[in-house]
């Protein structure tokens, strides 16, 4: 049986036996005809709460929050669906769309562009956030008992602020979207490091399709209707990616239901764990790097048996990447487990030390492997990962390791499509 994983932005087909295959993909719905005409009509029939322009008032200064470079957001329509619906109210002057980074590196002007359009570039003014940078941050208070917030300046001195993303599950925040455009996405590094901290990412209920009761997404959303978001805009986008539906108006309750809409699409029980699992983590632009393929990685664990293996096809073709500090924490310590170690006895805390820790919960489950071109051989040893030259051979191989019973599980879109075991 032949199965297409999704693969930097050409894809990888892969041969796998048909007789003990178990392929799990995200339920499929047809994109909208009329991607800019849905977003104008959410803005104006909300899911929740007022219309936009019932939300701002003449003279008023507008913050737009948007992804940065590493998440398939389709802003190249909602950003200029926004601004035609604040035309006429405000000024472009007044109005700023900030890419909410969170840790992430800027993106470039070339970047931008492709993102949005140069229409957009040259209508508004577009901000990168940087969380190392104090003047760039302003100090809100403490939230969610032990988390100091500051966020970006911009976004804080605005009258009216606005999010925009995308929503999928997410492997500890429990969905993407809505208030994690505010925090982590604008937020200063002390913020992100407590949002993300060891106790936190490490509580059970940390995990996939799990907002209520979750410790980060607890703190997330806190922190969101604290401070202030007067609309949201959020959409459920396919492969392409193309809007499949859209949600808008006030942030929490229009953001749970497009959570309950993402669980409807991407959460898929199966009956069993697997000997073996493939996983991506959903193509470009989600695999440019190591950092964000521990998704991939975390949706694979969901389903692979304890000391089972999970075979990963990622471009990474940004590395691990060469900013941040994620080569040298993964390559602190010997092993998985001392790194993990060191991580929960806090004697690990930097701004990537959550994607490690995850990583190597992963690898306490599983041997990992990695089929790539943007990282050598040697790269992957220092982040105590496995080559995999040839995924069809790897799987093979793995399978005839488990024996004549072994079970394989295929995950060609990685985490946008959640297996999970289904109760008894």
């Amino acid at each position: 049986m032949k199965v297409e994983l999704a693969y930097g932005e050409t894809g990888l087909v892969i041969d796998v036996p048909t007789d003990r295959t178990t392929v799990v993909r995200p339920r499929q719905l047809d994109a909208v005809a009329d991607e800019r005409h849905a977003v104008r009509t959410a803005l104006r029939r909300p899911t929740a709460g007022p219309p936009l322009r019932d939300r701002v008032r003449t003279c008023q200064t507008v913050a737009i929050a948007m992804c940065d470079g590493t998440r398939p957001q389709p802003r190249h329509v909602m950003i200029p669906a926004l601004l035609d619906e604040l035309d006429g109210i405000v000024r472009p002057d007044d109005v700023v769309v900030l890419v909410a980074t969170g840790t992430h590196r800027g993106n470039t002007p070339t970047e931008l562009e492709a993102m949005l359009g140069a229409d957009v570039l040259d209508r508004v003014r577009i901000v990168n956030h940087d969380a190392r940078d104090p003047a760039a941050l302003r100090w809100v208070g403490r939230f969610a008992g032990d988390v100091p917030v500051s966020l970006h300046r911009a976004w804080v001195d605005a009258d009216v602020r606005i999010t925009t993303g995308f929503v999928e599950p997410h492997f500890f925040a429990g969905f993407s979207g809505g208030p994690k455009l505010v925090a982590p996405g604008l937020a200063g590094l002390d913020t992100v490091l407590a949002l993300h901290s060891a106790r936190r990412i490490g509580d059970p209920c940390a995990t996939w399709g799990i907002t209520v009761g979750n410790p980060v997404h607890d703190a997330v959303r806190e922190i969101a209707e604290a401070t202030g978001v007067a609309f949201a805009l959020d959409v459920l986008p396919d492969r392409r990616p193309r809007i499949v539906e859209v949600f808008a108006g006030a942030l929490t309750a229009s953001h749970a239901a497009a959570c309950r809409a993402a669980r409807d699409l991407a959460m898929v029980p199966v009956q069993a764990e697997f000997d073996v699992v493939v996983t991506t983590n959903a193509g470009f632009p989600l695999d440019q790097n190591l950092y964000q393929c521990v998704k991939g990685l975390a949706a694979g664990a969901a389903v692979v048996r304890q000391g089972g293996s999970l075979i990963c096809a990622a471009e990474c073709r940004d590395g691990f990447p060469d900013h941040g500090s994620y080569r040298e924490v993964l390559a602190s310590q010997p092993t998985p487990a001392a790194l993990l170690r060191a991580i929960e006895a806090r004697r690990v805390t930097v701004p990537d030390q959550w994607q490690a820790q995850i990583q190597c919960r992963v690898q306490s489950r599983a041997r990992v492997l990695l089929h790539t071109r943007g990282l050598t051989t040697a790269e992957l040893a220092a982040a105590h990962i496995e080559p995999s030259a040839d995924v069809p051979a790897t799987v093979r191989d793995e399978l005839a390791r488990f024996g004549p019973d072994a079970t394989l599980c295929v995950l060609p879109d990685g985490p946008q499509a959640i297996a999970y075991v289904e109760a008894p």
